[in-house]
């Protein structure tokens, strides 16, 4: 093992930054995680997040097994993934745009109730159907990673991606729920709605006009 990671310690820290700055880049999946650790609360926040780290190992699983060459040589199917991400975030989008004003008035100073099984699986969805994230893997497997790289390499460079992730957003949901801002926060509630919706309808059009990796 060890006469691997020195053979591919190059990779490793190639795929290690990139995962780590990949996962820190504003987003999609980060609006998500802080509107939700705002609005329903640290455990919601962390399931979000547990379902966004989930969906990074369907990721990695099918650049693993070769599909990520297939889908960057296939035009028609690596648009199908862009617009079909591109339109659940403009439907992300819309939702929080559309939240009526009274609704956040009368929550803006309580935390709403979501189930984990919810936030699981809109955080699974979000970062599933997130075209950034397909595209950053579809990257990293064609262009990184050398085809001769060892499968159990592979399998470990999936999991530094994972475990990047989950922590970064594990941070940012521990910290916005922390009780001594939270307050701050939910006053503002409907106003960061607005702007985490506009943000995300952006995102969505940005990603649409992608072309290529």
């Amino acid at each position: 093992m060890d006469l691997l990671i020195n053979t591919y310690m190059a990779e490793i820290a190639a795929v290690s930054t990139i995962a780590i700055f990949m996962a820190m880049l504003p987003g999609a999946d980060f609006i998500m995680v802080t509107r939700t650790s705002i609005s329903n609360g640290r455990l919601a926040g962390l399931y979000m997040s547990l379902g966004m780290s989930l969906s990074v190992c369907i990721h990695a699983s099918y650049s693993i097994a070769g599909l990520a060459v297939v889908i960057a040589n296939s035009a028609w199917l690596f648009l199908a993934i862009k617009y079909l991400g591109s339109a659940y975030l403009i439907h992300l989008a819309w939702q929080l745009l559309t939240t009526p004003k009274l609704l956040n008035k009368d929550l803006s100073n309580q935390t709403t109730q979501m189930s984990t099984f919810k936030a699981l699986r809109t955080g699974f969805a979000c970062n599933i159907l997130n075209p950034k994230t397909s595209i950053f893997f579809l990257s990293i497997f064609t262009q990184v990673v050398s085809v001769d790289t060892p499968l159990i390499m592979q399998v470990s460079y999936g999991l530094i991606i994972v475990l990047a992730h989950f922590v970064w957003y594990s941070s940012v949901t521990l910290l916005l729920s922390q009780p001594s801002i939270l307050p701050s926060f939910k006053r503002q509630k409907q106003r960061i709605d607005k702007i985490a919706g506009f943000i995300l309808m952006i995102i969505a059009i940005k990603l649409t006009l992608v072309s290529h990796i």
